[in-house]
């Protein structure tokens, strides 16, 4: 694979060990003593380059479960890198992309290592793009959504978290509940107490930590739930 490693090594921590380090063709048995001891230290937190990476590497799953490759769906993931790195480095990424698009590798494995690494709000974040690609063709294939739920359960996201998420994509009559993770029989004051739960919830400040590019990601979330819940407050009146 031709990568620019500093690119690489200075945003990456966990993901270059597990399943996910195969995909990508790095091991630490591959870099200096000096380097070892430099990622070790980091690899209980996710950086921001982790993040992006388990991104892509979920990303692959997600456009090969209807059997077809989008342009679409390539026009979305570079947009999303140039939001991340820049031109210049998005490109550079996308040639990692495309070399993980033709390896087969296992999901549930990959996922389990997001898991054991990564906090539970940028879990939800990583499920919240993966519905943008999934819906960057004008619609969710159910293929994209039967993976991506799956991808959910092994990533330890509970059923109202994943539903509330999907919600903001695959939308009917009662899409604004499941944002808010309340039943349509809700009262005035519960759905009051669910939309600041929710807005905690989904506060970008959860996911500060992966910087400000991913901030304004998640600001989606926390708009969609403002969303729902102003139009609950017009349906019913409610002060």
């Amino acid at each position: 694979m031709s990568l620019n490693k500093k690119l690489l090594w200075g945003g990456l921590g966990w993901v270059f060990g597990g399943p996910i380090g195969a995909i990508l063709g790095y091991t630490y048995a591959s870099m200096s003593n000096k380097n070892d001891q430099k990622l070790s230290g980091a690899s209980n937190s996710t950086r921001h380059g982790d993040f992006v990476i388990s991104v892509l590497v979920l990303f692959a799953k997600v456009m090969k479960a209807d059997g077809k490759l989008l342009k679409s769906e390539l026009d979305y993931i570079k947009d999303f890198l140039k939001q991340q790195f820049g031109l210049q480095k998005a490109k550079e990424l996308m040639v990692v992309f495309r070399d993980i698009l033709e390896q087969d590798y296992p999901l549930k494995d990959v996922c389990r290592q997001i898991q054991r690494s990564m906090d539970h709000p940028s879990r939800l974040e990583l499920i919240h793009i993966l519905y943008g690609l999934s819906a960057s063709d004008g619609h969710v294939h159910p293929e994209e959504i039967r993976v991506i739920q799956t991808m959910a359960n092994y990533l330890n996201i509970n059923k109202r978290d994943y539903e509330s998420i999907k919600a903001m994509f695959a939308k009917d009559d009662k899409a604004i509940f499941r944002v808010l993770e309340i039943s349509p029989d809700a009262s005035d004051q519960e759905i009051k107490s669910a939309y600041r739960k929710m807005a905690n919830k989904y506060h970008p400040d959860k996911v500060s930590h992966l910087g400000k590019e991913m901030q304004a990601s998640a600001e989606e979330k926390f708009k969609a739930v403002n969303d729902a819940y102003q139009q609950l407050k017009k349906d019913r009146n409610i002060s």
